[in-house]
């Protein structure tokens, strides 16, 4: 993979769901002057959807548009918009999943990718996404982070990370059912989680991260009196994994561990869990309008906002754009640690 040599990143955006609030807010992103400042962005839009954004949000910022990739790759500074993705006639059904914003989402995040892969961009950050629409489209993961996963066919270790301000988060399983989830936490996966999220923060730039792991059962287990997980599997890969030199403890309550991350002098800097809602709750409730997520362990960053499409409010020009500004201030950062 060809990197881009200039000095400052390139970033590949794209709009997300058209349906939700991705329009709006990356025209609320790219009408801020110190966006355009931080990084060079390559928009990969269909225009129409780009200029709909700007009309909800109120907003306005100049763009080159070209037609291909090779002549993306002739105009850098300020916007470039790459026309991408195929829009109905009568344009998309706001506020509801379809299979054609789905396909609209797929083929801009496609280019997205070869844009990267060819060297033409360092990172990706998309607007929120609809599942439901993605698998509408014949998306055949689970989430977009095994999309991407398959589409590059890499074939590495990945998991989800959220980001709120400097405390990250990882998770042993993700977008599976509640019932299934002590038997899919094993050592192999644990270990994983710990590794997966050390490398990502040292990434960010904080070259000694330091680590929390939650139990599974509540309180812990109770030394095995609701499950023995946190005695049988957590509890040893965490020994484990300081003997390798991670910087790890635990594990810790999950109903306490994020009091440990919190005031000005948090003890950790990231938090395994063991599944979905355990940290995303925590984190939601901190900040929601301020979390981002990564799809990590891919080979370059991918960043997007933590919250959803919120078909509630399209079109009303009050969605919140802090999260999206966070998820491209990240990508803009771990994409210039990586140079």
């Amino acid at each position: 993979m060809t990197n881009v040599q200039a000095s400052r990143p390139r970033i590949a955006l794209v709009l997300g769901d058209p349906a939700g609030i991705g329009p709006e807010l990356v025209a609320r992103l790219l009408a801020r002057a110190a966006t355009r400042d931080a990084a060079d962005v390559l928009l990969i839009a269909n225009e129409a959807e780009v200029e709909a954004g700007m009309q909800v949000a109120g907003e306005t910022f100049g763009y080159v548009c070209v037609d291909t990739p090779e002549l993306a790759r002739r105009f850098r500074n300020g916007v470039v918009l790459l026309r991408c993705g195929t829009r109905p006639e009568a344009g998309f059904r706001r506020g509801e999943s379809s299979a054609e914003a789905g396909r609209y989402s797929l083929e801009t995040l496609r280019a997205a990718l070869d844009a990267v892969q060819a060297g033409i961009a360092d990172a990706i950050v998309f607007a929120p996404l609809n599942k439901h629409s993605l698998h509408l489209a014949g998306m055949r993961t689970s989430d977009e982070l095994h999309w991407f996963a398959r589409q590059l066919a890499f074939e590495g270790p990945v998991c989800e990370f959220n980001v709120l301000g400097k405390l990250w988060t990882s998770r042993v399983t993700s977008h599976v059912a509640l019932k299934d989830v002590a038997g899919l936490v094993t050592p192999e996966g644990v270990m994983q989680g710990i590794e997966l999220l050390a490398a990502a923060i040292r990434a960010s730039g904080v070259a000694a991260p330091r680590i929390a792991v939650c139990g599974l059962n509540p309180h812990n287990g109770d030394s095995g009196s609701f499950g023995r997980e946190e005695l049988d599997v957590i509890g040893p890969t965490v020994i484990s994994a300081r003997l390798r030199g991670l910087p790890v403890a635990g594990p810790f309550a999950a109903d306490t561990v994020f009091l440990r991350v919190q005031g000005e002098h948090p003890a950790y800097d990231g938090v395994v869990t063991m599944y979905h809602d355990q940290g995303q709750i925590a984190m939601k409730l901190m900040g929601f309008s301020r979390g981002v997520t990564v799809q990590g362990g891919l080979p370059f960053p991918i960043t997007t906002p933590a919250h959803g499409t919120a078909f509630d409010i399209t079109g009303q020009g009050r969605a919140d754009g802090s999260a999206m500004q966070m998820a491209f201030d990240l990508a803009c950062r771990t994409s210039a640690a990586r140079r």
